[in-house]
């Protein structure tokens, strides 16, 4: 008898719009309407008004204060009628209470009702409650039991949101601006719009997500999502089917593959860990945790999950941990023996052997290039290489681990020249490991380069340019390769008119960064000063390259060509003279 009713609910819309949670809102709104009416404009049922209809199988007795009030005065059928003449005619809006109901129906009235409160509160807090988007969640969407403290809130709200949608006002982020709820940064609005093009209306997928409430219908929409490349609005299916049947291990495993595409691989790695935790032999979770702790460098679990996938996993996978624990150690080796040039390249082949994404491995990388002053490529490496959460990163490989990929990028940020970053993240290093003599001496030299920095620059705003080299200077007792205290230096020596020597700090910053373009800025003006019109050519040139369209330098370049002209055009007329 229920299935037959229901599919006549779903082949009928106006029957299907109406259910038990008709008979509540109608208690709760409508009859509290007429319970707020004045006595004078009510009038008592006629014996003859025809009774409503319900949907709902179960009788609705009235409520105890629902009894209409007797009528004040008696009136004669005379008077009643010519104050029935009298009165001005009244809308199908103004009816109150049965003969609007008479006149419109119970679903129309409520039809009405919800449009009128949209209209006037300027929100769609109401929703019609039906067989079709009734929620799983507290008193089942928009439904509210009598004294239910909980705000009326959209069913829309609960579900999870996608890649393409734009921030609206209350989600902490910009107009236009998506506040990424899976990589914790906003995308910046030419790539949401981009997405948004890309991706379906999200109207229709959040609406798509409240309808099919079948978990298996949910994973093969996120599968379609997942092959596609839209990875956060896979992640929002594979959620929606999670929270409505969190034991299939299936779901976990596919929302980690989402993950995986987002870069997200450290939350990949808990969710396949739940997914061999609800079925200990599924294989195909295996091999995808193996992959991950491959990629993040952990040879010895990869190992073991690798191993435990049986067949997925092929005789290659297997080989490819094997190299990377053979390169991880000796990489270990060539540190403790500072020898640079091996830790580069036992890194890169980790790199190659799968460890795309370890942070010991990038940093390690990192620290072997500033040792051998290639600074430029060192900073580069840490901004390709995969961004993790602190406490994430301190929780998934220890805390001496982290603390020593912090302490590398606190070096980095001292050769970058952003020394207040430097201050900090050495300091959080030295919290991580307090026993690690290394890293404490890493955050006494940036505490100390950084201090020399700032009070160089003090005293060159206040042009005591002498002194603000000696400042810098005393940067270079803890840092004798820092590009930022010799570019600063050879501008005080600038100022000062020492040409030469400007010159010659400005040729050890750019030996160790060959991009600083304020060092080679520098040097080309300090050449044009001592009139090396061709080296101050070359270094305009160079300039010119990396910043097309600057005027000032095209401007300079311009002056210095036709100074050397006249320098040339000079030596002849001397030779011709001689």
């Amino acid at each position: 008898m229920l299935v037959t009713k229901n599919k006549e609910m779903e082949d009928d819309p106006q029957r299907a719009s109406s259910g038990c949670g008709l008979l509540v809102l109608y208690n709760n709104v409508f009859r509290r309407r007429n319970a707020s009416s004045s006595p004078q404009h009510q009038q008592p049922p006629s014996a003859d008004s025809p009774k409503l209809a319900h949907s709902n199988s179960k009788s609705q007795h009235p409520a105890p204060d629902s009894k209409p009030p007797d009528l004040p005065v008696a009136m004669s059928k005379a008077k009643a009628a010519a104050a029935a003449a009298a009165a001005p005619p009244r809308s199908t809006k103004a009816l109150a209470g049965p003969a609007r109901m008479q006149s419109l129906g119970l679903s129309g009235e409520l039809d009405s009702m919800i449009h009128d409160h949209q209209r006037s509160k300027g929100s769609s807090t109401l929703v019609r409650a039906s067989s079709g988007n009734v929620m799983l969640y507290g008193n089942l969407g928009n439904i509210r039991a009598p004294g239910a403290v909980t705000p009326n809130r959209n069913v829309l709200d609960y579900l999870p949101r996608t890649a393409g949608e734009t921030a609206v006002k209350g989600d902490g982020g910009k107009p236009g601006q998506w506040p990424s709820r899976f990589a914790g940064t906003a995308i910046e609005p030419a790539a949401a719009a981009a997405a948004a093009a890309a991706a379906p209306a999200p109207e229709v997928l959040c609406r798509a997500l409240s309808r099919r409430l079948d978990p298996e219908e949910l994973k093969e929409m996120g599968n379609e999502e997942y092959k596609k490349g839209r990875y956060a609005e896979a992640v929002a299916l594979y959620d929606r089917a999670i929270l409505i049947d969190p034991d299939k291990a299936s779901y976990w495993s596919n929302k980690a593959a989402a993950l995986m595409g987002m870069g997200q691989l450290l939350e990949a790695v808990g969710e396949c860990k739940e997914a061999v935790r609800i079925d200990p032999s599924y294989a195909r979770a295996h091999h995808r945790l193996g992959t991950l702790y491959l990629r993040l460098g952990v040879a010895e679990k990869a190992i073991h999950h690798y191993k435990l996938a049986r067949k997925e996993a092929s005789s290659n996978d297997i080989a490819r941990v094997q190299a990377l624990q053979t390169h991880l150690s000796k990489c270990h080796e060539a540190r403790k023996l500072r020898d640079w040039q091996t830790l580069l390249k036992e890194t890169q082949s980790a790199v190659s052997a799968g460890a795309d994404s370890a942070p010991q491995v990038m940093a390690s990388k990192a620290e072997a290039l500033l040792a051998l002053q290639r600074q430029d490529e060192a900073i580069t490496t840490l901004i390709d290489a995969p961004k993790f959460d602190c406490d994430a990163s301190t929780k998934f490989f220890g805390a001496s681990s982290n603390a020593y990929v912090l302490a590398v990028q606190a070096q980095v940020d001292m050769a970058a020249g952003r020394f207040e970053d430097t201050v900090a993240v050495s300091q959080r290093a030295a919290r991580l490991d307090t026993k690690s003599r290394e890293i404490s001496a890493v955050a006494q030299k940036a505490r100390a380069v950084a201090s020399a920095r700032s009070r160089g620059n003090d005293l060159f705003k206040a042009s005591k340019f002498k002194e603000a080299c000696m400042a810098y200077g005393e940067g270079f007792h803890h840092d004798p390769y820092n590009a930022i205290l010799f570019c600063n230096r050879a501008a005080c020596r600038s100022k000062l008119g020492q040409w030469e020597m400007a010159i010659e700090d400005c040729n050890a910053a750019l030996n160790m960064r060959p991009s600083y373009n304020k060092a080679r800025l520098r040097r080309a003006d300090c050449n044009a000063k001592l009139e090396h019109w061709e080296a101050s050519i070359q270094d305009y040139e160079a300039l010119l390259h990396e910043m097309p369209g600057d005027e000032e330098v095209s401007k300079a370049l311009v002056e210095a060509q036709l100074q050397l002209r006249k320098q040339r055009g000079d030596d002849i007329k001397l030779k011709t003279w001689r």
